[in-house]
């Protein structure tokens, strides 16, 4: 009896990580996804648009030019929302920070919805950079959420599901483009307006489940909120290692803790070589490549003979690849720990742009070479899902306290929002400029970030912060433990 009643309760971490993550980090993976199929449909509604309303036909050059703008707000939204997501998640709880955060997916789709009959383009901008903001914020709080909620022991698994469901996103969003889906021209504002639906099961599940235990305890100081969370989570009494665990991290940040802001995050001695490595790890994850590779990829199938009208089908196969390897990574986390698969995945990522590189210089002249680069394709991404797609995420939630995590979250998220902006941007350029090379900056980034989690970065499986930070402070080579303490 007592063993059926802990694996009724153990499911309720199970559900909570799936009702917080199909709001959350899906969204993410699904609005990056759902944007590309009705392309050439929302250049001809700006085209149209501005004929009715101004009787100016635009160019090619002026249609990409809004299209740019239309793109590019989504990931203005997701810094704004990164910058949010801290102060969000101190002042209204990590919980109801993400149903909060839902606002600004409900006004998106909204406006989606409205754009075509108040014919307006500027409207799907603004909603493009609302559902951006949703996509920051919640790509902030829920790892912090998981990692918190979670048990030692499965904190990984928990904290990495947050990548497996942005991959599962991504194929969600494939799917729904589908031109026999909603990828046509009558349907394209239900497209993008079907991010709502998740939003809204978020809106009617997560409000069952309990509060993030750590938050309770260390942030509010309620002892009795936080042992009832852990309760609903674990299923069984309290254990007093667990308690006591989070009691330390507790007196480490003192009595009158507060949240850190960023600055002074940024300027914390004690914290210098845990930020620097939370923000080279956030950087290198966008500035891989990996989102480049997906527009690539049409270019990959279509050399290598797959019919237009196919390529859609094809593609699903790139975000089916970053969903298994998430779901492996997963599995593996808590055996072989965080910096094997952040090395390795690096390592293969950079050895695949170099086997990329080579089969784009020789396409054209030496048989099978578009073949070769369609595997590359299909390797790289899944090279990308084995490890930095998910263990960047939870870094953060593992080498920071309780009062520092807020602002590092917000850091790191600024980071890979500014990143990703930027590589979006240059891409065009790289390959007018580079060529068949333009992977060869990319794989250059994936070798210098292999090589500095492997020197730099400690081990943090199944290690309390205490633990973590000594690691840390042995790496500084200091000799006492002045300063160490995330809260001091």
């Amino acid at each position: 009896m007592v063993e059926e009643e802990e694996k009724g309760h153990a499911r309720t971490l199970v559900l909570m990580v799936c009702s917080a993550a199909i709001g959350g980090t899906l969204q993410y993976g699904y609005n990056i996804a759902i944007i590309n199929a009705p392309t050439a449909f929302i250049q001809r509604f700006i085209n149209e648009t501005c004929q009715e309303r101004w009787d100016v036909q635009l160019d090619f050059y002026q249609v990409t030019l809004v299209w740019t703008l239309v793109v590019s707000a989504f990931s203005l939204g997701g810094l704004t929302g990164a910058l949010a997501g801290g102060p969000m998640a101190v002042f209204l709880g990590r919980k109801r920070a993400l149903l909060a955060n839902n606002i600004f997916l409900l006004a998106s789709a909204a406006l989606v919805l409205s754009c075509q009959a108040a014919g307006s383009f500027e409207m799907l901008v603004l909603a493009r950079f609302l559902v951006g903001v949703n996509s920051g914020v919640s790509m902030s709080v829920q790892p912090m959420y998981f990692s918190e909620s979670a048990p030692m022991r499965l904190r990984g698994v928990v904290s990495l599901s947050s990548a497996v469901f942005t991959a599962l996103g991504v194929v969600l969003g494939q799917v729904a483009g589908l031109t026999d889906v909603l990828g046509s021209e009558p349907r394209w504002s239900y497209l993008l307006a079907s991010n709502a639906i998740p939003g809204l099961l978020q809106l009617l599940t997560l409000p069952w489940f309990p509060e993030s235990p750590r938050y309770l305890l260390i942030d509010r100081g309620d002892r009795e909120a936080c042992v009832l969370a852990l309760r609903r989570l674990r299923g069984r009494p309290v254990q007093d290692s667990e308690l006591e665990e989070m009691l330390q991290e507790q007196a480490m940040a003192g009595e009158d803790a507060r949240a850190l802001r960023p600055c002074e995050l940024l300027s914390h001695r004690g914290l210098r070589r845990q930020l620097f490595s939370v923000m080279t790890t956030s950087s290198a994850i966008q500035l891989c490549g990996n989102d480049c590779i997906y527009f690539y990829a049409f270019y990959v199938f279509q050399e290598v003979g797959v019919a237009a009208s196919h390529i859609q089908y094809v593609t699903i196969g790139t975000g089916a690849c970053e969903l298994l390897s998430s779901i492996a990574s997963s599995l593996l986390i808590e055996r072989l720990g965080r910096r094997p698969l952040l090395v390795g995945g690096y390592t293969f990522m950079a050895g695949w742009a170099a086997v990329f590189t080579v089969a784009l210089t020789l396409q054209g002249t030496v048989p099978g070479m578009p073949y070769l680069s369609m595997a590359c394709v299909f390797a790289y991404i899944l090279s990308f899902g084995m490890g930095p797609a998910g263990v960047t995420m939870i870094l953060p939630a593992e080498v920071f306290g309780q009062t520092a995590r807020p602002s590092a979250y917000m850091i790191s998220g600024a980071l890979m929002w500014l990143n990703l902006f930027l590589v979006g941007m240059i891409f065009p350029f790289l390959v007018s400029g580079l060529g068949s090379f333009c992977f060869v900056p990319f794989g250059t980034i994936c070798l210098l970030s292999s090589l500095y989690v492997a020197v730099m970065l400690p081990e943090t499986k199944g290690k309390s912060l205490r633990e973590i930070t000594d690691e840390f402070d042995k790496l500084n080579l200091r000799s006492g433990r002045e300063a160490t303490s995330p809260q001091e």
